[in-house]
């Protein structure tokens, strides 16, 4: 008689059962002092919570369709400005329907490898295309490969990236900036017509500003992030970079606007004005509010020609005036400790994701971060390895005392910038501190490189912190080399920064 006894094959445990042991031992580490009898009950209880992880992992979280067919594409070796090479083709009509793009490497698209200028994520293929990526080739655009970034885009300089430095386009020996320096740097060459960049300390605006382009850090959650690699969810922003203002509205008109619950930094109420059109308006009566203390520690050349770039904007109507903020001064100590202690427990215990937020988390990215800091650690790169140590000291010495003060001071400095601007459209300043920075050699110290690095951020870093948009404009060039204005305003009110920036563009132009 045959045996007709079924036969069940056993499911993969993705977790292994807490033992007794275990409980012991880790309510030793956080002194709890459990007794025996609350041990052996924690223990029967948590068999079926072992049992709910169990469950979520056999569940199939969805991935998002990808609709536009495309190749791997290849890696680019004489460019220094590519990381990878492809050719993807979006709708036939649209905003950007014959423009090409290209996408900073920190931007997944799916099919493509990802750097994001790192050895640790080498041979990381995403599975997806970020939100912006789809919504650029629902318009139209034409992708053209990954750009290069900085390692980890930890670096305003372009030097750090894995795949080698990124060279300024009007100077080999100097910097396009970071971390968005690939993006910079094609679209300086006209290689292509628009780019996105990324921005959590400045990294749009600095290649922008040494590019001499127009760049945008939109207003905090105006564009979604998913599916880009974060650093800190609180400052993380991503945005259009192009050579004029009407390419740069266009873009941002392309990939603005609400996701659907999936980027926790976006709004549901939000709208999308029609940038492209709305740009070209006009300034008149419009004032503008001239930031005394954004042109401290600024080289001469590049703030005499940032003032007379903002006094040029009377010839468009508006009215100019000189105005004190002190708080600005303290705008990157503020955003310091959010900066080093967030990008720790996000990007580097988190994986690239951490905890506590709703919406969409790419689980091959996270997947792939935590093998790589792992396995090799020693990759990360140093500007990121000072971040690690620097937060890991704060976290066993002060909790999170520094990043929820600075937290609460970010209320305080996004408050006094908003009381000039219930006075003024907007705000006025340099961009960067100097000229294009010559590219580290090894002739550097350590120190005198990481000046190189982060020396560039005193205007740029504060505005991330408070989320309000600001754009770079080239006010001009000193000794050839391109410098930027930096326009700044309310918040959801990207389209008044636009038509300041166009209003100056046809100045500078000489337009009508």
């Amino acid at each position: 008689m045959s045996d007709t006894r079924k036969v069940e094959l056993q499911k993969s445990p993705a977790i292994v059962r807490i033992s007794e042991e275990d409980i012991k031992s880790i309510a030793g580490d956080l002194r709890l002092k459990l007794t025996p009898e609350e041990s052996s009950a924690l223990y029967d209880h948590l068999g079926d919570t072992c049992k709910a992880y169990q469950r979520v992992y056999e569940l199939h979280a969805p991935t998002p369709t990808v609709t536009y067919p495309r190749t791997p594409g290849y890696r680019e070796t004489e460019d220094d400005s590519w990381y990878y090479r492809c050719d993807i083709k979006g709708a036939e009509k649209g905003l950007l329907a014959g423009k090409t793009v290209a996408i900073k490497d920190n931007v997944c698209v799916a099919g493509v490898p990802m750097m994001n200028g790192s050895k640790v994520l080498e041979g990381y293929v995403p599975d997806r295309d970020a939100t912006i990526i789809t919504r650029i080739l629902d318009a139209g655009g034409r992708i053209l490969g990954k750009s290069v970034c900085e390692d980890l885009c930890f670096s305003g300089n372009s030097a750090t990236s894995s795949s080698g430095p990124v060279k300024n386009p009007y100077d080999p020996t100097r910097s396009t900036g970071g971390s968005s320096s690939g993006s910079g740097s094609l679209v300086a060459r006209k290689v292509v017509d628009v780019a996105i960049g990324g921005d959590q300390g400045g990294s749009i605006r600095i290649p922008s500003s040494w590019c001499g382009l127009v760049g945008l850090k939109p207003t905090y959650g105006l564009v979604p992030y998913t599916g880009i690699m974060p650093i800190e969810i609180t400052i993380d922003h991503t945005g259009p970079m192009a050579r004029t203002v009407e390419d740069c509205a266009t873009l941002l008109e392309a990939i603005a606007g609400y996701d659907d619950g999936n980027d926790p930094r976006q709004f549901p109420a939000m709208s999308v004005p029609s940038y492209s059109k709305l740009f070209n308006d006009g300034i008149k009566g419009k004032k503008v509010a001239i930031i005394s203390e954004g042109f401290e520690g600024v080289d001469e050349d590049v703030a005499t020609l940032v003032r007379d770039a903002a006094l040029k904007l009377k010839e468009a109507g508006a009215e100019v005036s000189e105005v004190s903020l002190p708080i600005h001064n303290d705008g990157t100590a503020i955003w310091t400790p959010v900066t080093f202690e967030g990008t720790y427990q996000t990007m580097v215990k988190g994986n690239g994701h951490g905890y506590g937020w709703k919406g969409t988390y790419d689980l091959p990215l996270q997947e792939a971060l935590t093998g790589a800091y792992k396995n090799r650690p020693y990759d990360v790169p140093f500007a990121a390895q000072i971040v690690m140590i620097f937060s890991e000291y704060i976290q066993r010495n002060y909790q999170n005392k520094f990043y929820a003060k600075a937290q609460n001071l970010v209320q305080v400095l996004r408050r006094e910038y908003d009381r000039i601007l219930r006075d003024y459209d907007v705000m006025v300043m340099p961009t960067l501190p100097g000229k294009p920075f010559k590219l580290p050699t090894t002739e550097h110290s350590i120190g005198e490189t990481l000046k190189l690095l982060f020396g560039m951020l005193k205007n740029t870093t504060p505005f991330n912190v408070t989320g309000h948009p600001a754009l770079t404009i080239n006010a001009g060039f000193s000794e050839g080399l391109p410098c930027g204005m930096m326009i700044v305003g309310k918040m959801f009110d990207d389209v008044t920064v636009l038509q300041v920036a166009r209003a100056y563009e046809k100045i500078r132009d000489g337009q009508k």
